[in-house]
This record gives structure tokens, sequence and C-alpha cells, in this order.
């Protein structure tokens, strides 16, 4: 017993002596480890913390995918339950459309959409910054610009158009001097329009454009039809029309070579080619129309561009002894360009435009080579531009005479105009023309009054023309100035039938072809850009030499 009972003892006394509190010394590395175990298991602890962050956010994610696709599915199966009900909802509002369109072309009082641009203050309801804060050159820049390289060419232009007009004067009367009431074409004396008769024109060389009125031989006449006479008429043939060729009275057209008592020089518009002044032919059977459509009563423009340059050749051929010059025929897609080229290797290019008058008015339907329609349908060479040309001229000539002395809307034009033919060379062709520059001013000389245009403020109204421009690119409308437009003084003349017709929008183009759009705008921004530099440019090295004046015509 007693010695189980030291045997405890010296088990107690044994472990007392090994505590490790009790001699703390023989134990120091103790605390170090406990650290760095504890430091690792923080870390350890900082791991696992990440990973539990980065596993919640991939559940969160596949959740959110997992919602996607049933929301997904779910619009996919309500979009296949309402097709029935969109395509009758579609089916509505095409009808719902048409009434209103139609109810609108019924009651509607012709008035002419209003002028865009015409006040700063309209413009900025617009947005954003106008002409994209691109700033132009002061009214000092444009005044020494103007003085220097445009005014001084004015003498070129006089000399260039006396040569000219002196030439197609000699050459019609060539063709006069043949001239068959039978068989031939009457040509009335020329008429001069565009940019060179308007006293606006910049680009090099000179041009000069003559219309050349023709009108049939007997028994025949020209019945023009204008576009706004059918209600069928597609979109892309506004502006157009078709001249219907009858007997002199007021007959459909029918074959007259039958007839009795016809001399056998008569010309039929219908059939086949006369065996008069014009190539021989089988005779009248053949459905080969000489100046009409095949198979219809309608001037074809392809046939009457064949007959006139016929004629001109002709006639050359019969004055050329008399010229130190060759006469050529000129660009291809312009019906009647002409070129006279000299011997020293300089060249006048002009324009001879045969065309019908219409009526008694001066509205004229001219050639224009038949192009493919923006719908994609057949190009029609039955169908002839109707040109207000000289409607145009006088326009500008009797606002003119009402303005103040020296005004800056045609030197507007001529800068506008420069500023837009050295884009083109820049950048190349784009959707916007001269014919739109003078449109747009145009409608402002309608909207402004007379006192705006003093030559003080060149600068504004030039800023106005562009602030136009931009506005009517931005909507995509730039509105024919006389068709339909109500606001055209009485004192013109202006057929009754234009004037009630629906106002055309030339930049419609603009709507079918986006790529021509953006093009165009992107061009109309980067011409602005280039302004001040071109201006100052030209001001700055103004050439010295001007082009020599067109060269006397020898007659032998």
């Amino acid at each position: 017993m007693a010695m189980e009972l030291f045997r405890v003892c010296l088990v107690v006394v044994t472990a007392i002596i090994n505590h490790p509190l009790l001699f703390p010394w023989e134990n120091a590395t103790i605390p170090e480890n406990e650290e760095e175990i504890i430091r690792k298991m923080q870390e350890h602890q900082e791991k696992l913390r990440l990973e539990q962050l980065r596993l919640e956010e991939e559940v969160s994610r596949l959740e959110a995918e997992k919602e996607a696709l049933r929301q997904v599915e779910e619009e996919q199966q309500q979009q296949l339950e309402a097709h029935t009900a969109w395509d009758l909802w579609t089916t509505l509002c095409m009808v719902l459309f048409l009434i209103i369109e139609v109810l609108r072309q019924n009651h509607q009082e012709g008035t002419f959409p209003e002028c865009l641009g015409g006040d700063e203050d309209e413009l900025s309801g617009l947005g954003g910054t106008l002409l994209q804060g691109l700033p132009l050159p002061n009214r000092a820049t444009l005044d020494h610009f103007y003085e220097h390289c445009i005014r001084s060419t004015t003498g070129d232009a006089t000399r260039t158009q006396e040569f000219v007009e002196g030439f197609v004067d000699d050459l019609l009367e060539a063709l006069r001097s043949t001239y068959n009431g039978k068989t031939d074409m009457e040509l009335e004396d020329f008429i001069g329009v565009g940019s060179m008769y308007e006293n606006w024109q910049v680009e090099r060389p000179l041009r000069c454009h003559l219309f050349i009125p023709f009108i049939p031989p007997e028994p025949y006449s020209f019945h023009p039809e204008f576009w706004c006479s059918s209600l069928s008429t597609p979109l892309e043939r506004q502006g157009y029309g078709q001249i219907k060729v009858t007997l002199a009275d007021g007959n459909p057209l029918g074959c007259v070579c039958g007839k009795a008592k016809l001399e056998e020089d008569m010309l039929c518009l219908l059939y086949g080619k006369n065996r008069g002044a014009w190539p021989s032919s089988a005779g009248c059977g053949e459905m080969e129309g000489l100046l009409c459509s095949r198979e219809s009563s309608y001037l074809d423009v392809m046939q009457v561009m064949k007959w006139f340059q016929m004629a001109l050749t002709r006639a050359w051929h019969r004055i050329a002894h008399k010229y130190e010059f060759d006469l050529a025929f000129g660009e291809l897609d312009t019906p009647g360009s002409l070129k006279i080229k000299f011997r020293s290797g300089k060249s006048m290019p002009f324009i001879l435009t045969p065309v019908i008058r219409c009526n008694d008015s001066d509205l004229y339907f001219i050639l224009q080579l038949p192009k493919e329609p923006c719908g994609g349908g057949p190009a029609s060479s039955a169908h002839w531009l109707l040109s207000f040309a000289v409607y145009e001229r006088q326009f500008l000539r009797m606002t003119g005479k009402a303005l103040p002395e020296g005004a800056c809307h045609l030197s507007c034009l001529q800068i506008a105009s420069f500023l837009l033919s050295k884009q083109t060379r820049l950048t190349g062709p784009s959707g916007l023309s001269d014919y739109h520059l003078k449109t747009a001013l145009l409608h402002l000389l309608l909207s402004r009054q007379a006192s705006d245009w003093k030559a003080s403020k060149l600068d504004v109204r030039l800023q106005d023309l562009f602030c136009f421009l931009e506005r009517s690119l931005l909507e995509k409308k730039l509105y024919h100035f006389f068709m339909g437009n109500h606001k055209v003084p009485e004192a013109l003349g202006l057929p009754e039938v234009v004037r009630r017709a629906e106002p055309l929008n030339l930049f419609r183009p603009f709507v079918l072809q986006r790529t021509l759009y953006r093009n165009t705008v992107d061009s109309f921004y980067e011409m602005l850009k280039n302004a001040p530099a071109l201006i100052s440019e030209y001001s700055l090295h103004v050439p010295s030499v001007r082009a020599s004046p067109p060269p006397k015509a020898v007659v032998s």
C-alpha cells in the first residue's frame, strides 16, 4: 500500500516539474511557432474568404444568365402568340395611313412649305451648333476674295458669250438654209440659260448653255402632258412629262403615209424614216419609230437626240471651211454638249439643247438621258425633264431690280459655287449640285427683306445660305422653288398647272440612298471646314495671267 502511494506521489511531482509554466525559459520557441501558425491560419482564412466571394459571384452570374434566358424564352413565346395580332395591327396602320394621305391631298390648299432657315432664331431650333461650329471667313476676307478672284473674270465671260452666240447663229443659219417645211423640224432662235446668263458662273472653263426650241413639220403638232395630270405618276417621275405627237387638228397620231395627195418626202413621225432629209427606209410598214417611242405616239428622247446630232453634223459640214477651228461632240452623258477646238490646243465647250416649248409659257421640256429610277424599274426614254431655267433667269432679274445697288445675292451664290467646285475636285462628286445652291438662294430671296441683301452683309447672307442647306440636308427636304409655290410673284406668269402641283422635294433621293446621303453630308461639312483655307489661299495667290479672250472667227 505504501509502495503504491509512493508511486502516485512520484508521478504528481514529475508532472509538476515538467509543466511549461513552471519553467518558461526552457520553452522560448513555442510562442514564436504559435505566431507563425496563427499567421498562416489567417492567410488561409483570407484565401477561403476570397474563394467564397468568387463562388458567390459565379453563382450570381449563373443565376442572372438563367434569368435572362428565361426572359428571352418568355418574350419569344409572347411574340409568337402575338404574331397574328401584329399582322392585323400593321394592316390597320397601312389602311389608316392611306386614308390620311388621300384626305390630305384632297383637302390640301396648296400652301407651299415654309422657307427653311429664314431667320437665325428658327435655325437655332434645329438643335446642336449651326454648321457644327465651323467658322466662315469674315467680311473683309470675302470682299477681297470676291473682288480679285471672281469679279475680275466678268470680262472673260462676256467675250466668251459673244463668241459662242455668233458661231451658233451661223450654225443655225446653215440648218435653216436647207429647211424643208414638209420634211424637217423647224428650229427657232436660241435662248441663253444657266449661270452664264444669270451672271454667277465661276467654274472654269466657262460654258454657255443655249436652248434650241424646235417644232414639227406639218401636219403634226406637239402636245405636252405634265406629270401632275396623272394620279398614277411614280414619285421618281415627278417633274417630268411626255410629248404626245398629234395631227394639227388635234386628232390622235396615225400614219399619214397612206393618205391621199401627200408628198413623197413627207416626214412620218410614227413609222419608218422618210426618204427626204433622212436616211432611206423600207417604208411605213415597219414599226421602227423615227422620233416616237416604239409602238406609241410619244416623242422619244433618244430618237430626238440622234436627229439633232445628225442635223448639227450636216450644218457644220456646210460651214466648216469658213473657220480655222474644229467642232466636236463633248461629254457623252450631256445631250448637245459640243466643243470648239482651236489650233493652239485650247478648247471652248458649250451646250446646245433641243427643247420643246410648253404651250405659250416659258417652260421647256428638255433632253435628258434616261436613268434607272431609284425604285429599280426600267428607264423610260419617253419622259422629258421640265426646265424652269427661263423663269429662274427672269426671277433673278426681277428680284435684282428691287434689291439695293451692289446687292450680295449673286456674290453669295458665286462663293458657294466656288467652294463646292473645289470640294468636288478634292473628294469627288456628291449629291449636292449648283442647282441646289441656286434653289436655296431663290428661297432666301423670297423670304427676306430687300434691305437684308446689302453688300455689307455678304458674310451674314453667306452663312444664311449654308445654314439653309445644312437644315435641308439634315431634314432631307429641299423643295423645288416653282412647283407648288404660291409665293412666287404672279407677275412672273408661271402656268397655273405648275403653281397647283404638289411641291417637289429635290432631296428625295437621299431618303432611299443612304450611302449617297452620308457622303453628301460629310462632303458638305468638309467643304465648310476647308472654306477659310481655300479662300485665303486663292486671295493671296491671285493668278496674274488671265485666260486670253477667244480668238475671232476667221471667215474665208
